[in-house]
């Protein structure tokens, strides 16, 4: 696709959405935090992480990713990123991908004392083509996805989901991505996220890129939220050592 069409139909996007945000109905789900995936929510999150990488390189993100109903059952999460890294030797800085995931709930209700929602999906991801830079993966793909969210108390919100990642052009991609979340409500505004994902790469002998991640946030107002991100890669396939984050919420 010519890039500067691929520009136009990614900032109409953006613009689509922020103009749905802003004439939106204003009653959303009370206590559903946009942390959770499957939250029926209204957000815009300006990011920002830097990851240390194995050998000394590093990698710093810039993004944009924002969420909202397109219908009660249906909700439209996109994602815009900017990277910079050394990681062929030389500070490289591009754009790295757009993706575009739809979430359908089916099906919701109580389970005993547990509160549950159904999500079904399906994520386009769109890269940039600018791996020879040491910047994204050099492929475009389809991944669909399957999970829950789980509220066993008040305040407190499990999301086991799974999503298989396939390329449809470029490099090959062939990778199941089981992950977990968890959710809690703390004091004053704050609240706490731990991430776990788990991918397997069935292209490169089976290994398993996991990683952790921390998040500690804060409520300012009913409209704007601010929270942290510790970064973790685990095992031997890790994806970085470590790493740190910042993020700006916007709640519509």
């Amino acid at each position: 696709m010519n890039k500067c069409l691929l520009h136009i139909l990614i900032v109409s996007i953006l613009i689509f959405s922020t103009c749905f945000n802003l004439h939106a109905e204003e009653e959303q789900p009370s206590g559903e935090n946009a942390s959770n995936p499957l939250a029926k929510v209204r957000n815009t999150d300006l990011r920002y992480q830097y990851f240390d990488l194995e050998g000394g390189a590093d990698r710093t993100i810039a993004s944009v990713e924002g969420a909202f109903m397109a219908q009660d059952k249906l909700k439209i999460i996109y994602e815009l990123h900017y990277w910079e890294t050394d990681v062929t030797g030389s500070t490289e800085k591009d754009w790295e991908s757009f993706s575009l995931r739809n979430i359908y709930f089916p099906a919701h209700g109580e389970w005993g004392s547990w509160k549950y929602r159904v999500a079904v999906g399906v994520e386009w991801i769109l890269d940039f083509d600018n791996n020879d830079k040491g910047i994204g993966s050099g492929s475009d793909q389809l991944a669909p996805l399957i999970g829950v969210a789980l509220s066993p108390r008040p305040g407190t919100t499990l999301v086991p989901l799974i999503q298989q990642f396939w390329s449809y052009s470029g490099n090959d991609v062939n990778t199941t991505g089981p992950r977990i979340i968890a959710i809690q409500t703390l004091p004053k505004d704050y609240w706490l996220r731990l991430d776990g994902r788990f991918p397997i790469d069935w292209e490169n002998d089976n290994e398993i890129p996991a990683s952790l991640e921390v998040q500690l946030g804060k409520h300012l107002s009913k409209t704007t939220a601010l929270y942290v991100d510790g970064l973790f890669g685990l095992g031997g396939d890790r994806p970085y050592d470590n790493g740190v984050g910042l993020a700006l919420r916007f709640k519509y």
